[in-house]
């Protein structure tokens, strides 16, 4: 009988044994959701214009965030003109949307007008609409008047003059001496000559600033952009030049900078300032790199 029990004890402990070894079952796998996550889609709308204010340009154009819009009196309706380099330093208002208008704006007079690379621009009474690279905070205007053909934008949809262009007559003849004075006050550059014991006679400003050439410039057109702009600030002029006595009219020209402002140019030359001249009379510019002179009342350079 022991034996026998011994037996069988011993053959139910090779079942167990047996059963705790053989592979088990797979586990069911859980199943796959019923939906996948939902993609987001980028929120797009038109842009905002609504109106900033200046003490002495009044209500104009700005955008969402209140940097201020210009227009471009070189634009055609609906037509911008304004590529390339130009767009740099006037980056156009775009939108991927209807415009959308603030308070005090006319939304019958914003549109669009498609550029050659296909973006969208907003328009405002037909004017397309741009910022100034310039212009660092809401509120800044430093491209009113800027060639005298960027203006910020009335609410009406017009340019707005600054007070002083505004209520200045036209001028209906040629600057001479006794007409300096009106063609200063309306923006023209004038030009005079100033005198060194060294350098003899040259070119000077109103004021008695020294000019100065750029030989890298080529005949009516400057090289002289960003940090070299900085550096030698280009003579502007929003009229025709105005010559001071031993200065030869004829000599006389402009040529337009790449945001559309007007530089001054004698005998061909664009014309500059030294950012280190502090005074009439400094030439602390002539010579610098080789590259930089006074201009002789022949439209030379002078180089002693």
């Amino acid at each position: 009988m022991k034996l026998t029990h011994l037996l069988v004890s011993m053959l139910v402990g090779l079942v167990l044994l047996a059963t705790a070894c053989s592979p088990q079952a797979p586990a069911t796998a859980a199943a796959p959701p019923t939906t996948m996550p939902t993609a987001v889609v980028p929120v797009t709308g038109g842009t905002i214009v609504k109106l900033g204010q200046d003490a002495s340009l009044g209500s104009f154009l700005v955008d969402e965030k209140g940097m201020t819009l210009y227009l471009f009196t070189k634009d055609t309706p609906n037509t911008s003109n304004c590529y390339d380099k130009c767009a740099t330093a006037w980056p156009p208002l775009l939108t991927t949307g209807k415009a959308v208008s603030g308070d005090g704006i006319d939304a019958s007079k914003l549109g669009t007008t498609t550029r050659k690379d296909g973006s969208v621009q907003v328009t405002y009474n037909s004017w397309p609409l741009y910022y100034f690279a310039k212009d660092k905070a809401a509120g800044d205007v430093t491209g009113q008047d800027v060639g005298s053909v960027w203006f910020v934008v009335s609410p009406a949809g017009e340019k707005i003059e600054s007070a002083a262009q505004a209520t200045e007559p036209a001028a209906t003849e040629p600057a001479t001496a006794a007409a300096t004075s009106a063609s200063a006050a309306a923006g023209a550059a004038m030009v005079n000559l100033g005198k060194d014991d060294k350098l003899g006679s040259f070119l000077v400003d109103d004021k008695g600033m020294s000019l100065y050439l750029f030989t890298k410039d080529t005949p009516n057109t400057s090289v002289c952009y960003d940090k070299c702009a900085a550096a030698w600030p280009p003579l502007l002029t929003t009229g025709a030049p105005v010559a001071g006595q031993g200065v030869d009219t004829s000599k006389f020209g402009t040529t337009t900078r790449q945001d559309g402002s007007m530089q001054v140019t004698y005998n061909g030359w664009p014309l500059y300032y030294f950012a280190k001249d502090k005074a009439p009379g400094d030439v602390t510019g002539q010579g610098v790199g080789d590259v930089w002179f006074v201009v002789s009342a022949a439209g030379e350079q002078i180089n002693p």
